[in-house]
Order: structure tokens, then sequence, then C-alpha cells
């Protein structure tokens, strides 16, 4: 599914409509190059958790837990990892199977540790379309 945002405003609303629709167990996938408004998304998303703390990327700790809402919120940032094992490290299985919903973002570096099932959100820009537009692709995965 394609959705078209022209606002930050809109893209976080996206987010916390999707928040407020999901459930425990749910992982999504986030995939866009900096500046596209992942940050925006994730925040509207935890509100949507019923999340009202502040919510930034985690690109220096990999995970955050929020834990305020109406599930708990693993958010993981996974730019700067080298390598899978440090994943296991921080026990990235009790959250990504856990009775939580998980988001990750740069998810495309730790592809072969994803779960069976989640949701691939890809946001990209069209400075063509304007500066704020943004294309927001939503498809469910199974991994292998």
């Amino acid at each position: 599914m394609l959705i078209e945002t022209f606002s930050p405003q809109e893209t976080f609303e996206l987010g916390r409509k999707i928040g407020s629709e999901t459930g425990a167990g749910a992982v999504f996938t986030l995939i866009g190059d900096l500046g596209t408004g992942k940050t925006v998304f994730t925040q509207g998303l935890a509100q949507g958790l019923g999340i009202r703390e502040p919510v930034n990327s985690p690109t220096f700790t990999i995970m955050q837990i929020y834990d305020s809402g109406r599930i708990p919120f693993y958010h993981f940032d996974v730019y700067r990892i080298g390598d899978v094992s440090e994943m296991e490290e921080i026990g990235y299985e009790d959250c990504f199977y856990g009775e939580g919903v998980c988001l990750i973002e740069w998810a495309d570096l730790i592809e072969e540790i994803l779960p069976e099932h989640y949701t691939e959100i890809k946001i990209s820009k069209d400075l063509k379309k304007g500066f704020d537009y943004r294309a927001i692709q939503l498809e469910e995965k199974g991994h292998r």
C-alpha cells in the first residue's frame, strides 16, 4: 500500500494511526534515507501506543524501550551496528518475539535475523512533489 503525505504532521498522524491500531507482537521495519521523516513517523507511532514521553532515534544506544504506553515499545536504530552479533548482546529476541511492538530503523542491515513476518515501511522523498512530500510504502513481509 502506498500512502502519500504532504507535511510532517501528516506523516506523524499516519504513524499515530498505525500505532493505535497495532497490537502486541507487531514488528515494523523502517527504511529511508536521512531526513525522510523516520523519526517523525516513529513519534506518531509511539503516541498511538499511548506513549507521551519524548521519543528520539536511539542511534548511539541501538535500542530504546518505552513502557509507559498500553504495551511496551521497542525502538531500534541499527544504523551503527557493526555485526549482527551485537543484536544478540542486547537481547533482540526478547523484543522481536515479546509482548510489545518493535520498530527497527535501517532494518535492511540486519535482514537475516528479522522475524518470519513483519511490516516493512519505506519512506522516500520526491522534491518535484514538494519539500514535505513523502511516499510511504507499507508491505507485509514473510522472511524467507
